[in-house]
């Protein structure tokens, strides 16, 4: 175990970091409960490995992380997640955006494990709150190993553009919040045009008839 995830996993058991636990395991429970499918993916670890997942109400839930843990399925780097793609119906990004050197790619990971109408729930930490100026104050130690502070709008730009639709957003403890959003898959329909238009459609790339020629 690396000196950062031990520092964090001791921090998550003390003061404000227990508080933040607590309140994050009843909120995910809630927004869990609404959550169905065959699969659920959570992507690093956030206290115990399968502590903020226990009602999770899809038949399967798998806990992937870079350290073997108790309750930990999949030890893999990350972003680079040995998962098929569009096999995943849910996927748990419990503040781990916060950790990794890239946020943006492991989004993008993320998002291609997930299957279309899957749903990706993301929590983090606002920048311009309490718990940012903490963290800033700390350079990087509150909580233990923090890499980025993410607004909660940045990500929602990230989602939008990856095609997502924010589906609910919650916010706690002067400046935490969670993100339920669900990947829209669109199909194109293709419109059939009447014989009578087609002309009127084509327009300069139809022949003239011996009626258009002047």
């Amino acid at each position: 175990m690396s000196p950062d995830a031990s520092s964090l996993d001791h921090w998550l058991r003390t003061g404000p970091g227990a508080a933040l636990l607590e309140a994050e395991t009843g909120l995910l429970a809630e927004t869990l409960d609404d959550v169905f499918g065959w699969e659920l993916l959570q992507i690093g670890l956030w206290g115990p490995a399968r502590g903020l997942i226990p009602g999770a109400r899809t038949r399967r839930s798998t806990v992937i992380a870079e350290r073997l843990a108790d309750g930990v399925d999949l030890v893999a780097r990350l972003p680079q997640l040995p998962i098929a793609t569009g096999t995943v119906d849910a996927v748990l990004l419990p503040h781990t955006l916060e950790f990794v050197t890239d946020p943006k790619t492991m989004l993008r990971e993320a998002d291609r494990v997930l299957a279309g109408e899957g749903q990706l729930i993301v929590a983090g930490l606002r920048p311009m709150s309490l718990w940012g100026l903490r963290a800033r104050l700390s350079r990087g130690t509150f909580p233990p190993g923090l890499k980025n502070l993410l607004a909660e709008r940045r990500v929602c730009d990230w989602l939008a553009l990856l095609g997502y639709e924010v589906v609910g957003a919650r916010r706690y403890l002067h400046g935490a919040w969670i993100l339920r959003a669900r990947k829209r898959v669109y199909t194109m329909t293709p419109i059939r045009i009447r014989p009578r238009e087609r002309s009127a459609v084509l327009g300069n790339l139809v022949k003239p008839t011996s009626r258009t020629r002047s």
